[in-house]
């Protein structure tokens, strides 16, 4: 049986840091070895961390549009997507797909119909470095949502399911001059955004009820992990938690993420809050929600590297400890998508590890293994 001995590194445990290597035999974490361990792959004395897991991750959408109107081959875009995670220490990835247009996805959509095809293609051929699953984001105010829902609602990699409310005027636009900002940088004029705002509110009043709960029935008893999408009241999470959505992904205020966690619902929050010290919209800054104990997991959102940068903020900054911290990027999230095979550094856990050095504070991937295979 192929075996590799993983030596003097410092291992992120789940309740510590402990000198010393790790054992991989077949693709699994065969032994931790604690103490001074000679042999194998010397780390140098580098950390040791189980592979990330992204819960969230809009990354391909990126990849997709690099600029405006300048679109790129999809399946090329899946592997430079693939590349960044990887880079990033990510080897477990559930790639977010928008499906429903509330007037302004329509290239959100085309990413979507062209991301599970790719996906489906390469899914099973090992040219994937991380490996991939689904995190289907349903617009509750869409009319095609279910339309797009129904093929996919059975596909073997969906892990997650977010019910989203992108309308102006609610969730993460409830700031409409904030709202007309940004679709002002998009191009429109005062009267197109007068216009979408207008079409928007009245389609939602029209088919978010009943598209809630035709979602939720198509959802119920399968087992698949359930998310709010930007949570801003107490109200909204009530609701929430008396459909069994079990996990308030990107609440935009304290006072949802503290309900959330009052009401056994767990938190998500955005890496890329932590590292650019506050939220690019204006909400509550996803740090002083670590600070309150109010985060469960952190997600990439839209910059892979930011998950690993997040974590090790946490711990310059004195909200974590380092185990604590990793722990938010691994084993959480992990729990979160229903794996029990990977999110820690323990004998029979599949050997996804990830070799880290600090330089000034940053945390810098130096390898990555997904399932014992040196990948990045």
């Amino acid at each position: 049986m192929p075996e590799t001995i993983f030596s003097n590194a410092r291992l992120v445990l789940p309740d510590g840091i402990c000198p010393g290597g790790v054992r991989v035999r077949d693709g699994a974490i065969a032994e931790i070895l604690p103490g001074h361990v000679t042999g194998g792959v010397d780390l140098e004395g580098d950390l040791l961390l189980p592979g990330l897991i992204d819960l969230h991750t809009d990354n391909l959408e990126r990849q997709v549009a690099p600029r405006p109107n300048a679109r790129w081959p999809s399946r090329s875009a899946l592997f430079a997507h693939d590349s960044h995670c990887v880079a990033a220490g990510i080897t477990t990835v559930l790639d977010a797909l928008c499906l429903g247009d509330v007037g302004f996805e329509k290239e959100r959509i085309r990413t979507f119909h062209d991301g599970i095809a790719d996906l489906d293609a390469l899914g099973g051929t090992g040219l994937l470095k991380a490996e991939h699953f689904l995190h289907l984001r349903c617009e509750l105010p869409a009319p095609d949502m279910l339309a797009m829902f129904d093929p996919v609602a059975a596909h073997p990699r969906l892990r997650l399911v977010s019910l989203m409310d992108h309308c102006p005027g609610f969730g993460q636009y409830a700031d409409l001059d904030y709202y007309r900002a940004l679709k002002r940088r998009d191009g429109f004029s005062d009267l197109d955004i007068d216009r979408l705002i207008e079409t928007a509110r009245a389609q939602r009043a029209r088919v978010r009820a009943p598209n809630r709960a035709a979602l939720l029935a198509r959802l119920a008893g399968r087992g698949i992990a359930l998310a709010s999408h930007d949570d801003r009241t107490e109200d909204e999470v009530a609701e929430n938690a008396a459909d069994a959505i079990g996990i308030s992904e990107f609440p935009v205020s304290m006072a949802a993420a503290r309900a959330a966690q009052a009401v056994g619902m767990q938190v998500i929050a955005g890496a890329p809050n932590i590292v650019r010290g506050g939220s690019h919209s204006g909400n509550v800054a996803a740090a002083d929600l670590v600070a309150a104990g109010a985060v469960d997991a952190l997600a990439s959102d839209y910059v892979p590297s930011s998950l690993i940068e997040a974590a090790f903020a946490c711990v310059r900054t004195g909200l974590l400890p380092l185990h604590e911290a990793i722990a938010l990027v691994t084993e959480r999230p992990a729990r979160m998508a229903g794996f029990t095979d990977r999110g820690r550094l323990a004998a029979g856990l599949r050997a996804d590890l990830v070799r880290v050095r600090v330089h000034d504070g940053l945390p810098v991937v130096r390898a990555v293994l997904r399932a014992g295979e040196r990948v990045g």
